[in-house]
């Protein structure tokens, strides 16, 4: 059972980490051209992806990119 929670954990890390941003884009456009009905998951989602962009553009802006240039 460990394993399998484990496996799920990793797959919402990768799923959130490179999805968000086409996931944010995409459903919102689609959402508001009609092309789907309401979905509570679906939204869920797409509010959670919202939330997860909110918060890397404010660590961006706190943090900076932390490039250093040589």
């Amino acid at each position: 059972m460990k394993h399998f929670l484990r496996e799920i954990y990793v797959a919402g890390i990768l799923f959130f980490y490179f999805l968000k941003w086409p996931y944010l884009l995409g459903f919102g456009y689609f959402y508001l051209e009609g092309m789907y009905k309401n979905n509570y998951i679906l939204i869920g989602l797409w509010l959670y992806c919202l939330i997860l962009v909110i918060k890397d553009l404010i660590y961006l802006a706190k943090n900076g990119s932390r490039c250093k240039k040589h």
